[in-house]
């Protein structure tokens, strides 16, 4: 795996992601990807306004405005992206961003004489090039993170960006509203308003700190189709970042449906007027930036992965649940907020969406960071660009599909019941595509619902290249504690008899874990394992072994066998210095998937569920890594009791 991130080895790793708010590295870029969205929105919702209330235009009726405008936007991101991507890769970020937030005043100058001259065609044209300055700023957006932040930092700082810009979404919309449908004055407010924030996010912008261009000596190809070819076909190169692309992708396409039938849900179905629209975007947004907040709690400061299959089943859950919550209202008069928030039977329809969107934030935050973190940092730029332009052609598709939906006679109920059922598909078959997700849930389950799970030394498995990790083996599912450990994917060398136990056997299989057997035993096996470990070092994975060649028998650290020095120096022979991380797994002898003595000297496990109890608190100790000319068995299984007497305490 390549080195993703650029960021210091010195820079300190905060204690929450709001710390990040207060340092340079992150802070002035955070404002000032708050204020571009806040003007997009802005502009967009207050020109809505005002061709739908307050100018009249013969060939732009009200009802085609807000689909045109939208259009104008995002054909951009289909027409300049793989461009956009390049130039993030070629150049300097910092002076990327600089040059964006240049071409935004300029926008904002002209449409703010628009907006005082009333011509809605030199608006349309600032949408378009609104747009280009959107489409310009993403993948440098994303791209700048994995350069300023740890891996540890990325789930938090990308929590922290998504709320922020569904927070600005919704204040730009909200203020676009209101300053537009003020008497006599309302379109010179908007327009002072809209240079005001495009000089704002310039002169913050100012103080980013300088971000090194990460293939400063690209050619620049400027066919958008065949580097938009190109681009993915590097994606594909790594099935988790492909896949997560046309994740994120799906989540666009989601999210599209719903908002864009809020106005006629809210007039129709639940009989509300143009506030209760604009309420159930207060609720969208609100539950995107909890949801997003969230996954750095839940992910234990990882790129956890495991929080998307959670975030897919909540989001067909709550949609599937909004569809029974809303398909049987009482016809009523048009009422305003206060009498829609008075009746019980809007509660749950509120609690939906609310919760609906907040699985949806657990959902895309982690792809993002897991994009960033695994994408070649070459071409990191280009792939979000890349993946821009699926999130167009998504929310065009949901578009069109929604539409046909409706023509074809489907109530709206119906398409948010479409919608979380076609959800559910889609997940299955992405996680089933790609099993790290799934492995990552179950890793994430155990960890918060099966035991309480403690970590202590995480920091000291390596974020990047080779490196063999060894633990004491005390279970069956040791393996999966030590996958949610880590921020990346583990090759596990296993006893081949443990492939044979029911569900365990199907779930390390899944995992691709190499089964390993005595020489004596079997020749082939063991050799076989070995050569699978090689190639995995190789290509810089992190491998796990269990040095002691089986689960205890009796709770006591058992000698360690000579198997990691054979690995060790084949590493050397392939010209490797391979780290070697020692780790300890304390309290889980006796518990359920351990082996206990039953009567008669037999020994076997999970056969008493509840000897020890649920959620009992298991702990795994990380020790420093060792430098490979200083491994022995003997000096290494010292190190791993050590940590275990720790992990025990």
């Amino acid at each position: 795996m390549p080195d993703s991130l650029s960021v210091p080895a010195d820079t300190p790793v905060h204690p929450n992601q709001f710390a990040l708010l207060r340092q340079r590295r992150f802070a002035p870029f955070f404002w000032t990807q708050f204020a571009g969205a806040a003007n997009d929105n802005l502009f967009k919702f207050a020109f809505t306004v005002l061709v739908t209330y307050q100018l009249s235009v013969s060939w732009l009726p009200p009802s085609m405005a807000g689909l045109v405008i939208g259009a104008l936007f995002i054909l951009p991101f289909l027409l300049f992206s793989a461009t956009s991507g390049q130039l993030s890769d070629k150049y300097d970020k910092t002076r990327m961003i600089r040059f964006v937030k240049d071409l935004e005043i300029g926008i904002m100058l002209l449409a703010a004489a628009g907006f005082l001259l009333g011509q809605v065609p030199v608006l349309l044209a600032c949408t378009f090039l609104m747009g280009l300055h959107s489409t310009l700023f993403g993948p440098v957006k994303f791209a700048y993170l994995p350069q300023v932040l740890h891996a540890r930092e990325l789930t938090g700082g990308n929590g922290v960006v998504e709320m922020g810009t569904f927070v600005a979404i919704l204040l730009g919309n909200v203020a676009g509203g209101l300053l537009v449908a003020v008497p006599q004055v309302g379109p010179a407010w908007v327009a002072g308003a809209c240079v005001a924030l495009a000089l704002a996010g310039r002169a913050v912008a100012q103080a980013i700190p300088p971000v090194p261009a990460t293939d400063p000596q690209l050619v620049i190809n400027w066919n958008p189709l065949s580097e938009t070819w190109r681009n993915l076909r590097i994606a594909r190169r790594s099935p988790v970042v492909f896949r997560s692309l046309l994740g994120i992708s799906w989540m666009w396409f989601f999210g599209a449906v719903f908002l864009s039938q809020f106005p006629s849900f809210a007039k129709e179905v639940l009989h509300g007027d143009a506030h209760v629209a604009s309420l159930l975007l207060v609720l969208f947004s609100i539950g995107i930036g909890v949801g997003s907040l969230l996954c750095e709690v839940l992910s234990r400061r990882h790129v956890e992965i495991g929080l998307v299959p959670v975030g897919a089943i909540g989001m067909s859950v709550f949609a599937v649940d909004l569809y029974f919550a809303s398909r049987a209202l009482p016809p009523a008069a048009e009422m305003g907020v206060a009498d829609f928030i008075a009746r019980p039977a809007h509660w749950r329809v509120m609690a939906d969406l609310a919760l609906l969107s907040l699985f949806a934030g657990l959902y895309s935050v982690p792809m993002y960071a897991l994009i960033q973190l695994r994408s070649q940092p070459t071409h990191r730029a280009r792939i979000i660009a890349a993946n821009n332009i699926l999130n167009a052609l998504f929310m065009i598709a949901s578009a069109i599909i929604a539409g046909g939906l409706l023509a074809a006679g489907f109530s709206v109920p119906q398409i948010f019941l479409f919608t979380g059922l076609a959800n559910a598909v889609v997940a299955a078959y992405v996680f089933l595509l790609v099993p790290e997700y799934l492995l990552r849930f179950i890793a994430w389950v155990a960890t918060h619902f099966v035991y309480r799970f403690q970590i202590r030394g995480e920091e000291q498995i390596p974020a990047h290249g080779p490196a063999v990790l060894v633990c004491n083996h005390v279970s069956f599912v040791d393996p999966v504690l030590l996958m949610a450990a880590s921020p990346r994917p583990i090759q596990f060398v296993m006893d081949h008899r443990i492939f044979a136990t029911p569900v365990l056997g199907w779930l390390f299989r899944l995992v691709k874990a190499i089964p390993i057997a005595a020489r004596k035993e079997d020749a082939a096996v063991y050799a076989a394992a070995f050569e699978r470990v090689a190639q995995a070092l190789r290509d810089g994975e992190l491998v796990a072994i269990f040095p002691e060649g089986g689960i205890t028998e009796d709770g006591e650290l058992q000698p360690f066998k000579g198997g990691i020095m054979k690995l060790l120096e084949q590493a050397r022979a392939d010209g490797l210095q391979v780290p070697v991380v020692p780790m300890a797994l304390g309290n889980l002898w006796g518990s359920f998937f351990s082996r206990i003595e039953l009567r008669g000297g037999r020994r076997a496990a999970m056969v008493k569920p509840f000897r020890r109890g649920i959620f009992n608190r298991v702990a795994l100790e990380v020790g420093m890594p060792v430098p490979p000319d200083r491994v022995q068995p003997a000096a290494l299984q010292a190190d791993v009791a050590r940590l275990l007497r720790r992990a025990a305490a």
